[in-house]
Protein backbone atom coordinates (compact mmCIF):
# COMPACT_ATOMS: atom_id res chain seq x y z
CA UNK A 1 0.00 0.00 0.00
CA UNK A 2 2.78 2.63 1.35
CA UNK A 3 4.47 1.55 -2.49
CA UNK A 4 1.58 2.10 -4.27
CA UNK A 5 1.07 6.06 -2.58
CA UNK A 6 5.26 6.64 -3.07
CA UNK A 7 4.64 5.64 -6.76
CA UNK A 8 1.58 7.99 -6.90
CA UNK A 9 3.41 10.64 -5.09
CA UNK A 10 6.63 10.47 -7.16
CA UNK A 11 4.15 10.58 -10.24
CA UNK A 12 2.74 13.81 -9.11
CA UNK A 13 5.68 14.98 -8.50
CA UNK A 14 6.96 14.02 -11.85
CA UNK A 15 4.13 15.33 -13.50
CA UNK A 16 4.57 18.70 -11.30
CA UNK A 17 8.13 18.96 -12.66
CA UNK A 18 7.82 18.23 -16.28
CA UNK A 19 5.08 20.68 -16.35
CA UNK A 20 7.14 23.08 -14.66
CA UNK A 21 9.78 22.48 -17.11
CA UNK A 22 7.29 22.80 -19.97
CA UNK A 23 6.61 26.24 -18.74
CA UNK A 24 9.80 27.55 -18.09
CA UNK A 25 10.56 26.18 -21.74
CA UNK A 26 7.87 27.89 -23.58
CA UNK A 27 8.20 30.85 -21.56
CA UNK A 28 11.89 31.57 -22.94
CA UNK A 29 10.80 30.10 -26.41
CA UNK A 30 8.25 33.19 -26.26
CA UNK A 31 10.45 35.69 -25.39
CA UNK A 32 13.09 34.64 -28.49
CA UNK A 33 10.16 34.80 -30.75
CA UNK A 34 9.02 38.09 -29.96
CA UNK A 35 12.74 39.52 -30.13
CA UNK A 36 12.62 38.29 -33.49
CA UNK A 37 9.41 39.68 -34.54
CA UNK A 38 10.39 42.70 -33.43
CA UNK A 39 13.65 42.58 -35.25
CA UNK A 40 11.86 41.21 -38.58
CA UNK A 41 9.47 44.54 -38.28
CA UNK A 42 12.22 46.66 -37.92
CA UNK A 43 13.94 45.05 -40.78
CA UNK A 44 10.94 45.46 -43.12
CA UNK A 45 10.24 49.25 -41.94
CA UNK A 46 13.82 50.15 -43.09
CA UNK A 47 13.54 48.29 -46.56
CA UNK A 48 9.72 49.95 -46.93
CA UNK A 49 11.40 53.27 -46.13
CA UNK A 50 14.07 52.26 -48.16
CA UNK A 51 12.19 51.73 -51.39
CA UNK A 52 10.17 54.63 -51.06
CA UNK A 53 13.17 56.87 -50.89
CA UNK A 54 14.01 54.90 -54.45
CA UNK A 55 10.86 55.78 -55.77
CA UNK A 56 10.62 59.25 -55.44
CA UNK A 57 13.95 59.60 -56.62
CA UNK A 58 12.24 57.69 -59.90
CA UNK A 59 9.64 59.48 -59.99
CA UNK A 60 11.36 62.91 -59.68
CA UNK A 61 13.77 61.24 -62.66
CA UNK A 62 10.80 60.60 -64.88
CA UNK A 63 8.97 63.90 -63.78
CA UNK A 64 12.01 65.49 -64.77
CA UNK A 65 12.81 63.69 -68.22
CA UNK A 66 9.17 64.73 -69.18
CA UNK A 67 9.46 68.13 -68.45
CA UNK A 68 12.26 68.42 -71.01
CA UNK A 69 10.51 66.46 -73.56
CA UNK A 70 7.77 68.61 -72.89
CA UNK A 71 10.07 71.26 -73.72
CA UNK A 72 11.67 70.19 -76.25
CA UNK A 73 8.33 69.76 -77.96
CA UNK A 74 6.81 73.08 -77.47
CA UNK A 75 10.25 74.60 -78.44
CA UNK A 76 9.83 72.50 -81.99
CA UNK A 77 6.21 73.00 -82.35
CA UNK A 78 7.07 77.24 -81.56
CA UNK A 79 10.09 76.83 -84.43
CA UNK A 80 7.58 75.36 -86.80
CA UNK A 81 4.91 78.28 -86.24
CA UNK A 82 7.31 80.29 -86.78
CA UNK A 83 8.68 79.46 -90.28
CA UNK A 84 4.84 78.62 -91.30
CA UNK A 85 4.43 82.22 -90.06
CA UNK A 86 7.19 83.38 -92.25
CA UNK A 87 6.19 81.41 -95.25
CA UNK A 88 2.90 83.13 -95.07
CA UNK A 89 4.32 86.18 -94.82
CA UNK A 90 6.54 85.41 -97.77
CA UNK A 91 3.33 84.07 -100.07
CA UNK A 92 1.09 87.31 -98.83
CA UNK A 93 4.42 89.40 -100.46
CA UNK A 94 4.53 87.17 -103.15
CA UNK A 95 0.37 88.02 -103.78
CA UNK A 96 0.98 90.97 -103.03
CA UNK A 97 3.19 91.23 -105.69
CA UNK A 98 1.12 89.65 -108.62
CA UNK A 99 -1.81 91.14 -107.97
CA UNK A 100 0.09 94.52 -108.30
CA UNK A 101 1.64 93.22 -111.34
CA UNK A 102 -1.84 92.09 -113.21
CA UNK A 103 -3.50 95.39 -112.08
CA UNK A 104 -0.65 96.91 -113.70
CA UNK A 105 -1.20 94.47 -116.76
CA UNK A 106 -5.16 95.49 -116.82
CA UNK A 107 -3.74 98.94 -117.09
CA UNK A 108 -1.22 98.31 -119.79
CA UNK A 109 -4.31 96.28 -121.68
CA UNK A 110 -6.48 99.22 -120.92
CA UNK A 111 -4.33 101.83 -122.36
CA UNK A 112 -2.95 99.59 -125.67
CA UNK A 113 -6.68 98.83 -126.39
CA UNK A 114 -8.01 103.00 -126.63
CA UNK A 115 -4.56 103.08 -128.75
CA UNK A 116 -6.28 100.40 -131.11
CA UNK A 117 -9.30 101.98 -131.05
CA UNK A 118 -7.90 105.16 -132.23
CA UNK A 119 -5.86 103.46 -134.82
CA UNK A 120 -9.15 101.76 -135.59
CA UNK A 121 -10.57 105.27 -136.64
CA UNK A 122 -7.62 106.78 -138.04
CA UNK A 123 -7.29 103.72 -140.41
CA UNK A 124 -11.20 103.99 -141.06
CA UNK A 125 -10.80 107.86 -142.14
CA UNK A 126 -7.87 107.39 -144.57
CA UNK A 127 -9.73 104.55 -145.86
CA UNK A 128 -12.46 106.77 -146.76
CA UNK A 129 -10.14 109.35 -148.36
CA UNK A 130 -8.54 106.73 -149.49
CA UNK A 131 -11.57 105.75 -151.44
CA UNK A 132 -12.08 109.15 -152.32
CA UNK A 133 -9.13 110.03 -153.76
CA UNK A 134 -9.50 106.55 -155.90
CA UNK A 135 -12.25 107.62 -157.31
CA UNK A 136 -11.28 110.96 -158.23
CA UNK A 137 -8.13 109.62 -160.28
CA UNK A 138 -10.20 106.95 -161.82
CA UNK A 139 -12.57 110.08 -162.73
CA UNK A 140 -9.73 112.43 -164.19
CA UNK A 141 -8.37 109.13 -165.85
CA UNK A 142 -11.96 108.35 -167.87
CA UNK A 143 -11.69 112.38 -168.87
CA UNK A 144 -8.22 112.08 -169.88
CA UNK A 145 -8.22 108.67 -171.78
CA UNK A 146 -12.08 109.61 -172.85
CA UNK A 147 -12.77 105.67 -171.93
CA UNK A 148 -14.57 104.07 -169.40
CA UNK A 149 -13.60 101.69 -166.71
CA UNK A 150 -15.87 98.76 -168.60
CA UNK A 151 -14.52 99.38 -172.14
CA UNK A 152 -10.63 99.19 -170.43
CA UNK A 153 -11.91 95.82 -168.72
CA UNK A 154 -13.33 94.27 -171.85
CA UNK A 155 -10.13 95.60 -174.16
CA UNK A 156 -7.98 93.98 -171.23
CA UNK A 157 -9.94 90.64 -170.99
CA UNK A 158 -9.89 89.87 -174.96
CA UNK A 159 -6.28 90.79 -175.24
CA UNK A 160 -5.98 88.16 -172.40
CA UNK A 161 -8.17 85.74 -174.07
CA UNK A 162 -6.01 86.08 -177.19
CA UNK A 163 -2.80 85.39 -174.43
CA UNK A 164 -4.76 82.25 -173.07
CA UNK A 165 -6.15 80.41 -176.10
CA UNK A 166 -2.82 77.93 -176.06
CA UNK A 167 -3.27 77.56 -172.88
CA UNK A 168 -6.57 76.79 -172.80
CA UNK A 169 -6.51 74.37 -175.91
CA UNK A 170 -3.85 72.55 -173.09
CA UNK A 171 -6.05 72.66 -170.96
CA UNK A 172 -9.16 71.38 -172.05
CA UNK A 173 -6.53 68.60 -173.65
CA UNK A 174 -5.62 67.71 -170.40
CA UNK A 175 -9.12 67.16 -169.28
CA UNK A 176 -10.33 65.15 -172.40
CA UNK A 177 -7.22 62.51 -171.17
CA UNK A 178 -8.56 62.24 -167.60
CA UNK A 179 -12.17 61.75 -169.03
CA UNK A 180 -11.15 58.62 -170.97
CA UNK A 181 -9.24 57.75 -167.45
CA UNK A 182 -12.45 57.76 -166.05
CA UNK A 183 -14.87 56.49 -168.46
CA UNK A 184 -13.79 52.85 -168.33
CA UNK A 185 -15.00 52.97 -164.57
CA UNK A 186 -18.23 55.12 -165.48
CA UNK A 187 -18.91 52.64 -168.21
CA UNK A 188 -18.68 49.72 -165.52
CA UNK A 189 -20.81 51.62 -162.90
CA UNK A 190 -23.35 52.09 -165.30
CA UNK A 191 -23.61 48.60 -167.10
CA UNK A 192 -23.97 47.16 -163.44
CA UNK A 193 -26.29 49.64 -162.13
CA UNK A 194 -28.46 48.65 -165.60
CA UNK A 195 -28.20 44.88 -164.84
CA UNK A 196 -28.91 45.66 -161.29
CA UNK A 197 -32.66 46.56 -162.19
CA UNK A 198 -33.42 43.00 -162.88
CA UNK A 199 -32.60 41.87 -159.32
CA UNK A 200 -35.19 39.52 -157.57
CA UNK A 201 -34.70 36.67 -155.37
CA UNK A 202 -37.09 33.94 -153.33
CA UNK A 203 -35.79 31.45 -151.33
CA UNK A 204 -37.40 28.88 -149.14
CA UNK A 205 -37.00 25.78 -147.39
CA UNK A 206 -37.71 21.53 -148.06
CA UNK A 207 -38.17 20.02 -144.44
CA UNK A 208 -39.19 16.48 -145.66
CA UNK A 209 -36.99 13.88 -147.09
CA UNK A 210 -39.29 10.24 -148.14
CA UNK A 211 -37.44 6.90 -147.84
CA UNK A 212 -38.68 4.25 -150.56
CA UNK A 213 -39.33 0.29 -148.71
CA UNK A 214 -38.98 -2.35 -150.21
CA UNK A 215 -42.32 -3.79 -148.23
CA UNK A 216 -44.65 -2.49 -146.19
CA UNK A 217 -43.59 -5.19 -143.53
CA UNK A 218 -40.47 -3.42 -143.27
CA UNK A 219 -42.53 -0.88 -142.08
CA UNK A 220 -43.64 -2.76 -138.61
CA UNK A 221 -39.99 -3.35 -138.18
CA UNK A 222 -38.63 -0.19 -138.29
CA UNK A 223 -41.60 1.20 -135.30
CA UNK A 224 -39.98 -2.38 -133.51
CA UNK A 225 -41.73 -4.20 -130.37
CA UNK A 226 -43.77 -1.41 -128.77
CA UNK A 227 -42.12 1.19 -130.69
CA UNK A 228 -38.80 0.73 -129.74
CA UNK A 229 -37.32 0.78 -132.94
CA UNK A 230 -38.74 4.15 -133.72
CA UNK A 231 -38.35 6.27 -130.46
CA UNK A 232 -34.41 5.34 -130.83
CA UNK A 233 -34.25 6.66 -134.24
CA UNK A 234 -35.96 9.52 -133.77
CA UNK A 235 -34.11 10.15 -130.14
CA UNK A 236 -30.67 9.40 -132.23
CA UNK A 237 -30.57 11.24 -135.39
CA UNK A 238 -33.35 14.68 -133.70
CA UNK A 239 -35.79 14.15 -136.52
CA UNK A 240 -39.11 12.70 -136.60
CA UNK A 241 -40.17 9.79 -138.89
CA UNK A 242 -43.37 9.96 -140.07
CA UNK A 243 -44.74 6.11 -140.77
CA UNK A 244 -48.74 5.94 -142.60
CA UNK A 245 -50.50 4.31 -144.81
CA UNK A 246 -48.46 5.48 -147.67
CA UNK A 247 -47.79 2.24 -149.88
CA UNK A 248 -43.95 1.28 -149.37
CA UNK A 249 -42.41 4.99 -147.86
CA UNK A 250 -41.60 6.51 -144.96
CA UNK A 251 -41.04 10.23 -144.31
CA UNK A 252 -38.54 11.74 -142.73
CA UNK A 253 -39.07 15.25 -141.06
CA UNK A 254 -36.62 18.19 -139.92
CA UNK A 255 -35.78 21.64 -140.21
CA UNK A 256 -32.24 20.49 -140.43
CA UNK A 257 -30.92 19.38 -143.46
CA UNK A 258 -27.83 17.86 -142.41
CA UNK A 259 -29.50 16.01 -139.89
CA UNK A 260 -32.42 14.74 -141.74
CA UNK A 261 -29.47 13.70 -144.66
CA UNK A 262 -27.73 11.43 -141.73
CA UNK A 263 -31.33 9.91 -140.43
CA UNK A 264 -31.79 9.38 -144.20
CA UNK A 265 -28.64 7.15 -144.66
CA UNK A 266 -29.00 5.49 -141.61
CA UNK A 267 -32.60 4.20 -142.63
CA UNK A 268 -31.68 3.54 -145.67
CA UNK A 269 -28.66 1.05 -144.39
CA UNK A 270 -30.91 -0.37 -141.55
CA UNK A 271 -33.10 -1.55 -144.40
CA UNK A 272 -29.98 -3.21 -146.72
CA UNK A 273 -28.26 -4.73 -143.29
CA UNK A 274 -32.11 -6.06 -142.00
CA UNK A 275 -30.81 -6.30 -138.40
CA UNK A 276 -32.99 -3.51 -137.28
CA UNK A 277 -32.46 -3.20 -133.47
CA UNK A 278 -31.55 -0.06 -130.50
CA UNK A 279 -28.31 -1.18 -131.08
CA UNK A 280 -27.53 -1.96 -134.08
CA UNK A 281 -29.36 1.79 -134.76
CA UNK A 282 -26.89 3.37 -132.58
CA UNK A 283 -23.84 1.70 -134.36
CA UNK A 284 -25.12 2.67 -137.87
CA UNK A 285 -25.85 6.49 -136.78
CA UNK A 286 -22.52 6.50 -135.59
CA UNK A 287 -20.75 5.02 -138.95
CA UNK A 288 -23.20 7.07 -141.23
CA UNK A 289 -22.31 10.48 -138.85
CA UNK A 290 -18.26 9.96 -139.53
CA UNK A 291 -18.97 8.91 -142.97
CA UNK A 292 -21.42 12.50 -143.88
CA UNK A 293 -18.63 14.26 -142.01
CA UNK A 294 -15.33 13.46 -144.55
CA UNK A 295 -18.40 13.00 -147.55
CA UNK A 296 -19.16 16.76 -146.75
CA UNK A 297 -15.21 17.92 -146.45
CA UNK A 298 -14.61 15.95 -149.88
CA UNK A 299 -17.83 17.45 -151.77
CA UNK A 300 -16.36 21.23 -150.17
CA UNK A 301 -12.94 20.71 -151.72
CA UNK A 302 -14.38 19.31 -155.04
CA UNK A 303 -16.36 22.45 -155.58
CA UNK A 304 -13.51 24.74 -154.79
CA UNK A 305 -11.40 22.37 -156.62
CA UNK A 306 -14.07 23.09 -159.70
CA UNK A 307 -13.86 26.76 -159.54
CA UNK A 308 -9.77 26.75 -159.18
CA UNK A 309 -10.06 28.41 -155.77
CA UNK A 310 -7.40 28.69 -153.16
CA UNK A 311 -6.22 29.36 -149.86
CA UNK A 312 -9.78 29.00 -148.41
CA UNK A 313 -9.64 27.21 -144.62
CA UNK A 314 -10.68 23.62 -144.19
CA UNK A 315 -13.39 24.05 -141.73
CA UNK A 316 -14.87 26.92 -144.35
CA UNK A 317 -14.55 23.92 -146.72
CA UNK A 318 -16.65 21.80 -144.67
CA UNK A 319 -19.07 24.54 -144.79
CA UNK A 320 -19.27 24.99 -148.46
CA UNK A 321 -19.58 20.61 -148.66
CA UNK A 322 -22.48 21.32 -145.81
CA UNK A 323 -24.68 23.82 -148.24
CA UNK A 324 -24.98 20.50 -150.73
CA UNK A 325 -27.36 19.44 -148.44
CA UNK A 326 -29.54 22.46 -148.22
CA UNK A 327 -32.48 23.76 -151.01
CA UNK A 328 -34.35 26.59 -152.02
CA UNK A 329 -37.74 25.84 -153.95
CA UNK A 330 -35.96 22.28 -155.06
CA UNK A 331 -32.80 24.11 -156.21
CA UNK A 332 -29.73 22.52 -154.68
CA UNK A 333 -27.77 25.44 -152.75
CA UNK A 334 -24.05 24.31 -153.42
CA UNK A 335 -25.10 24.10 -156.52
CA UNK A 336 -26.56 27.35 -156.93
CA UNK A 337 -23.47 28.68 -155.28
CA UNK A 338 -21.13 27.06 -157.94
CA UNK A 339 -23.17 28.78 -160.76
CA UNK A 340 -23.27 32.24 -159.07
CA UNK A 341 -19.77 31.90 -158.84
CA UNK A 342 -19.51 31.09 -162.63
CA UNK A 343 -21.48 33.41 -163.25
CA UNK A 344 -19.53 36.13 -161.52
CA UNK A 345 -16.69 35.29 -163.10
CA UNK A 346 -17.26 35.09 -166.65
CA UNK A 347 -18.90 38.71 -165.97
CA UNK A 348 -15.86 40.06 -163.70
CA UNK A 349 -14.00 39.03 -166.84
CA UNK A 350 -16.00 40.74 -169.32
CA UNK A 351 -15.56 44.09 -166.93
CA UNK A 352 -11.88 43.92 -166.06
CA UNK A 353 -12.11 42.70 -162.61
CA UNK A 354 -10.43 40.20 -160.38
CA UNK A 355 -11.98 37.08 -162.02
CA UNK A 356 -10.98 34.59 -158.90
CA UNK A 357 -11.98 37.28 -156.21
CA UNK A 358 -15.87 37.47 -158.15
CA UNK A 359 -16.10 33.57 -157.99
CA UNK A 360 -14.92 33.57 -154.37
CA UNK A 361 -17.64 36.43 -153.42
CA UNK A 362 -20.07 34.13 -155.20
CA UNK A 363 -19.35 30.68 -154.26
CA UNK A 364 -19.73 32.15 -150.33
CA UNK A 365 -22.74 34.02 -151.01
CA UNK A 366 -24.63 31.96 -149.33
CA UNK A 367 -22.52 30.32 -146.80
CA UNK A 368 -24.90 31.24 -143.68
CA UNK A 369 -27.39 28.99 -145.03
CA UNK A 370 -25.00 25.57 -144.60
CA UNK A 371 -25.09 26.19 -140.46
CA UNK A 372 -29.05 28.83 -140.44
CA UNK A 373 -30.83 25.98 -139.08
CA UNK A 374 -28.02 25.40 -136.00
CA UNK A 375 -27.35 29.30 -134.95
CA UNK A 376 -30.15 32.10 -135.22
CA UNK A 377 -30.39 34.76 -137.68
CA UNK A 378 -30.69 35.28 -141.37
CA UNK A 379 -28.23 33.09 -143.67
CA UNK A 380 -26.94 36.72 -144.53
CA UNK A 381 -25.73 37.45 -141.27
CA UNK A 382 -24.45 34.17 -140.56
CA UNK A 383 -22.35 34.15 -143.90
CA UNK A 384 -20.83 37.74 -143.02
CA UNK A 385 -20.01 36.09 -139.47
CA UNK A 386 -18.69 33.23 -140.99
CA UNK A 387 -16.35 35.11 -143.64
CA UNK A 388 -14.98 37.82 -140.57
CA UNK A 389 -14.08 34.70 -138.07
CA UNK A 390 -12.06 33.17 -141.67
CA UNK A 391 -10.05 36.44 -142.43
CA UNK A 392 -12.31 36.89 -145.81
CA UNK A 393 -11.78 40.06 -148.08
CA UNK A 394 -13.58 42.91 -147.34
CA UNK A 395 -14.96 42.50 -151.20
CA UNK A 396 -16.25 39.05 -150.07
CA UNK A 397 -17.56 40.00 -146.69
CA UNK A 398 -19.91 43.11 -148.57
CA UNK A 399 -21.03 40.88 -150.99
CA UNK A 400 -22.22 38.42 -148.76
CA UNK A 401 -24.09 41.26 -146.57
CA UNK A 402 -25.71 43.26 -149.68
CA UNK A 403 -26.60 40.59 -152.43
CA UNK A 404 -29.99 40.81 -151.13
CA UNK A 405 -29.98 44.44 -150.40
CA UNK A 406 -29.61 44.47 -146.40
CA UNK A 407 -26.53 46.46 -147.34
CA UNK A 408 -25.30 48.81 -149.56
CA UNK A 409 -22.99 47.92 -152.26
CA UNK A 410 -19.18 49.03 -151.91
CA UNK A 411 -17.59 47.45 -155.49
CA UNK A 412 -18.45 46.16 -158.69
CA UNK A 413 -18.01 42.48 -157.56
CA UNK A 414 -20.95 43.01 -155.16
CA UNK A 415 -23.03 44.01 -157.58
CA UNK A 416 -22.05 41.05 -159.96
CA UNK A 417 -23.11 38.73 -156.93
CA UNK A 418 -26.96 39.92 -156.49
CA UNK A 419 -27.17 39.72 -160.60
CA UNK A 420 -25.76 36.21 -160.88
CA UNK A 421 -27.78 35.11 -157.98
CA UNK A 422 -30.84 36.43 -159.49
CA UNK A 423 -29.91 34.90 -162.90
CA UNK A 424 -29.13 31.73 -161.18
CA UNK A 425 -32.70 31.38 -159.40
CA UNK A 426 -34.67 32.99 -162.22
CA UNK A 427 -33.26 30.81 -164.55
CA UNK A 428 -36.44 27.95 -166.34
CA UNK A 429 -36.91 24.94 -163.77
CA UNK A 430 -34.14 26.16 -161.45
CA UNK A 431 -36.77 26.74 -159.01
CA UNK A 432 -40.83 25.28 -158.65
CA UNK A 433 -42.27 27.71 -156.83
CA UNK A 434 -45.50 28.89 -158.90
CA UNK A 435 -46.01 32.53 -160.83
CA UNK A 436 -49.60 32.12 -159.32
CA UNK A 437 -48.05 31.73 -155.76
CA UNK A 438 -45.50 34.17 -156.32
CA UNK A 439 -48.28 37.05 -157.01
CA UNK A 440 -50.45 36.11 -154.85
CA UNK A 441 -47.59 36.93 -151.68
CA UNK A 442 -46.98 39.84 -153.26
CA UNK A 443 -50.52 40.53 -153.74
CA UNK A 444 -51.40 39.94 -149.98
CA UNK A 445 -47.68 41.67 -148.41
CA UNK A 446 -48.84 45.04 -150.37
CA UNK A 447 -52.62 44.74 -148.98
CA UNK A 448 -51.29 44.48 -145.85
CA UNK A 449 -49.28 47.21 -146.04
CA UNK A 450 -52.15 49.56 -147.53
CA UNK A 451 -54.72 48.62 -144.45
CA UNK A 452 -53.18 51.21 -142.34
CA UNK A 453 -54.74 54.50 -141.85
CA UNK A 454 -53.29 57.40 -143.30
CA UNK A 455 -51.09 55.24 -145.52
CA UNK A 456 -50.99 56.12 -149.05
CA UNK A 457 -49.13 53.57 -150.85
CA UNK A 458 -47.34 50.16 -150.83
CA UNK A 459 -44.49 48.73 -152.52
CA UNK A 460 -43.24 44.78 -152.38
CA UNK A 461 -40.10 44.86 -153.56
CA UNK A 462 -36.86 42.25 -153.82
CA UNK A 463 -39.32 39.27 -154.44
CA UNK A 464 -41.81 39.54 -151.30
CA UNK A 465 -38.22 40.34 -148.81
CA UNK A 466 -38.93 43.92 -148.23
CA UNK A 467 -41.77 45.86 -148.14
CA UNK A 468 -42.14 49.98 -148.75
CA UNK A 469 -44.82 51.88 -146.78
CA UNK A 470 -45.51 55.75 -148.10
CA UNK A 471 -47.81 57.56 -146.02
CA UNK A 472 -49.53 60.83 -146.03
CA UNK A 473 -47.41 63.67 -143.85
CA UNK A 474 -50.44 65.62 -143.24
CA UNK A 475 -52.49 62.83 -141.35
CA UNK A 476 -49.14 60.18 -139.78
CA UNK A 477 -46.58 61.85 -137.88
CA UNK A 478 -43.39 60.27 -136.92
CA UNK A 479 -44.18 58.65 -133.97
CA UNK A 480 -46.87 56.95 -135.88
CA UNK A 481 -44.85 55.61 -138.71
CA UNK A 482 -43.04 53.97 -136.12
CA UNK A 483 -45.81 52.63 -134.54
CA UNK A 484 -47.68 51.20 -138.46
CA UNK A 485 -43.87 49.67 -138.45
CA UNK A 486 -44.39 47.80 -135.76
CA UNK A 487 -48.09 46.84 -136.43
CA UNK A 488 -47.29 46.02 -140.10
CA UNK A 489 -44.51 43.60 -138.40
CA UNK A 490 -47.04 41.52 -136.25
CA UNK A 491 -49.28 41.67 -138.63
CA UNK A 492 -47.19 39.64 -141.52
CA UNK A 493 -46.01 37.65 -139.04
CA UNK A 494 -49.25 36.55 -137.72
CA UNK A 495 -51.15 36.64 -141.20
CA UNK A 496 -48.99 35.61 -143.30
CA UNK A 497 -46.34 32.55 -144.07
CA UNK A 498 -43.20 33.59 -146.45
CA UNK A 499 -39.17 32.39 -146.84
CA UNK A 500 -36.46 34.10 -144.71
CA UNK A 501 -37.09 37.90 -143.66
CA UNK A 502 -39.28 40.38 -145.07
CA UNK A 503 -37.81 44.46 -144.17
CA UNK A 504 -40.01 47.07 -143.45
CA UNK A 505 -39.40 50.34 -144.46
CA UNK A 506 -42.17 53.11 -143.50
CA UNK A 507 -41.59 56.52 -145.12
CA UNK A 508 -42.93 59.93 -144.45
CA UNK A 509 -42.00 62.87 -146.71
CA UNK A 510 -42.94 66.55 -147.06
CA UNK A 511 -42.29 68.06 -150.66
CA UNK A 512 -43.17 71.81 -151.48
CA UNK A 513 -43.49 72.43 -155.18
CA UNK A 514 -44.16 75.42 -157.40
CA UNK A 515 -44.63 76.08 -160.56
CA UNK A 516 -43.33 79.49 -162.25
CA UNK A 517 -45.02 80.69 -164.95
Amino acid sequence: MEFNTMSIITLLIGLVVGALIIFIINKVSGVGAEKKAEKLINDAKKEAEKHKRDSLLELKEESFKLKQETDKEIKEKKLEIQASEERLLQREKSLDKREEMLQNRDNLLEQKDNNLTALQKQVQEKDIKMDELLKEEMDKLESIAKFSKEKAHDLIMKRVESDMEIEIAEFIKEKEAEARLEVDEKAKNLLVNSMEKYSNDVTNIQTVSTINLPNDEMKGRLIGREGRNIRTIEAVTGVDLIIDDTPEAIVISSFDPFRREIAKQTIETLIKDGRIHPTRIEEIYDKVSKDMNTRVTEIGKNAVYELGLSKIDPELVNYIGKLNFRTSYGQNALQHSIEVANLCGIMASELGENVMLAKRAGLLHDIGKSIDFEVEGSHVDIGVDIAKKYGEDEVVINSIASHHGDAEQTSIISCLVQIADTLSAARPGARNDSMENYIKRLETLESLGNSFEGVDKSYAMQAGREIRVIVKPDEVDDLKSFKIARELKSKIESEMQYPGTIKITVIRETRAQEEAK
